[in-house]
């Protein structure tokens, strides 16, 4: 090589080193793919871009082997500020919510209410009502054992003592699929997929409607650990298979309902210092479960069935009258559990309701046929969406990040806009009904208490989707949707809120 030659060369291969040492002092994160578990602070790369700054977050060694889509725009103008896979259909898990929410608002109204009715044909004479008791119900998620009660007292009131006829459900307002259609069985003793009917109760004001509570407690007698359901019924038996053991020895209770009856068996060790163990189960058929709690709630407040006195099940006849009704609370309220929570069964509700008010037909096929329509008439391309169900569940649900992004842009002009901003959960805010499934992410960081976004979770698949508020005041949307990953769900959550976090610190 001649001294020319290696000098040329020298001099190039001197340039090169300084141009990488002068990214890796600018980018120290470029050393190594970032670890979402470390600390890494992007937000220290004041004069990188914003599209820098996200391409840096998601170079991540946990995101191989899956498939991310982000799409961040501009609220005021929808110009689009990054985009990364955006227009790949991708599993929306319960960001799909999102889409169910949006859908019922400009379907039903933000002051919607569902109902819920006692009838008879039957007349009173003296303290005896001489005919049926009929329960209507109209997908009411929020009914509870208090109103059964409200009710009960109503009818004394009215002077009904005896009941000589028998006490029948009506759940014939929306059709008789209890399922969504690709729920996984292994999820359906469990709330998260609880089963929907038209006449259905829950057992707290969380609303998971169609469940009971069961908690498990140390018992200060006996070998087995004190087992207590909410509400108290005799629809569901316990199996309690547990053992107490000594103090300080580990707790492991499972309580779980056997598939396709309303046996809940509970098996495992409580020490005699254990913590509760509490859990949501689903029950079987909701609809004998408000049945089965009314006649019971009916006896506990004096009024007796005479007679051979049956629980049955149909449609009420048109010549029933009401005597007492409930209305639930307007939707614009029902929504802070659904969208703060994530509560499934209200989505699935609203699919139904949604198809029973436009289409007189209570099913998800007609529900969700209603969602496709209502969201082309916001101007999403209904073409590149798959629907299935309302909740998010179904691992067949596709959708591309950009369309999410768009629809969350688009409604921003609707008169019930604010009524759907207020319910997303709020980043790192402590309280439960405000912070909702953000409460504990995102803390101390620049999106606390400015990010509000709705989150998703299925096996394999976290998206979160939103809008956040830059340093210098720009207000911005994003959604972000991680399918097929096989690590850590922590660590996926954290590649989203660090994601969030460098949008609400960046300055443009």
């Amino acid at each position: 090589m001649n001294r020319k030659s290696f000098i040329s060369k020298l001099v190039v291969l001197t340039g090169l080193i300084a141009i990488i040492s002068g990214l890796l002092l600018f980018y120290p994160q470029l050393e190594t793919k970032i670890d979402a578990t470390d600390e890494t602070d992007i937000t220290q790369l004041e004069d990188a871009t914003l599209e820098e700054k996200l391409a840096i977050i998601l170079d991540n060694s946990n995101l191989e082997g899956g498939v991310t889509g982000v799409s961040v725009l501009d609220a005021t103008n929808g110009e689009q500020l990054f985009s990364r896979n955006a227009d790949i259909r991708l599993h929306p898990a319960s960001n799909m919510k999102i889409l169910t929410a949006v859908s019922a608002l400009e379907t039903l109204g933000a002051n919607y209410r569902f109902t819920t009715e006692v009838l008879t044909e039957g007349r009173v004479s003296g303290k005896v009502l001489h005919g049926n008791i009929y329960v209507k119900g109209k997908g009411d998620p929020t009914l509870l054992q208090s109103d059964l009660e409200a009710f009960a007292k109503e009818l004394k009131k009215q002077g009904i003592h005896k009941i000589k006829g028998d006490l029948v459900g009506d759940d014939t307002w929306y059709d008789d699929v209890r399922l969504s259609q690709d729920l996984n069985w292994s999820d359906e003793p469990f709330y998260t997929g609880a089963q929907v009917s038209a006449l259905t109760m829950s057992p707290v004001d969380d609303y998971d409607a169609g469940t009971v509570i069961v908690e498990v407690r140390p018992s200060g007698k006996g070998k087995k650990a004190e087992v207590r359901v909410t509400p108290e019924n005799n629809y569901i038996s316990i199996e309690n298979k547990t053992k107490m053991v000594a103090n300080g020895e580990e707790k492991d209770i499972s309580i779980e309902r056997q598939h396709g009856n309303n046996t809940i068996v509970i098996e495992g060790e409580m020490p005699k210092d254990g913590s509760i163990s509490r859990s949501w189960a689903s029950v079987w058929e909701p609809t004998n479960y408000v049945i089965n709690v009314f006649r019971q709630t009916l006896e506990e407040e004096g009024i007796t069935f005479i007679g051979k006195s049956e629980d049955r099940f149909e449609a009420t006849p048109s010549s029933a009258e009401v005597l007492v009704a409930k209305e639930s609370m307007p939707l614009k309220e029902l929504f802070i559990p659904f969208m703060k929570l994530s509560n499934n069964g209200h989505g699935e509700t609203l699919v139904k309701e949604m198809g029973k008010v436009v289409g007189d037909e209570g099913s998800w096929d007609e529900g969700l046929t209603v969602m496709k329509d209502v969201l082309g008439e916001l101007g999403l391309n209904v073409d590149t969406i798959l629907l299935r169900d309302g909740s998010g569940m179904s691992h067949k649900n596709l959708i591309p990040a950009v369309k999410l992004s768009e629809l969350l842009y688009v409604i921003q002009e609707k008169d019930w806009f604010t009524s759907f901003q207020s319910v997303l959960p709020v980043a790192g805010h402590p309280e439960r009904m405000i912070g909702g499934t953000l409460r504990n992410r995102m803390t101390d960081s620049p999106a606390t208490k400015n990010a509000i976004a709705k989150t998703g979770s299925i096996t394999g698949v976290s998206t979160l989707s939103g809008y956040v508020t830059t340093a210098d005041g720009k207000e911005v949307i994003f959604s972000i949707l991680i399918n097929n990953f096989l690590g850590s769900s922590a660590t996926i959550r954290s590649i989203e809120d660090s994601i969030v976090n460098a949008i609400a610190d960046h300055e443009f």
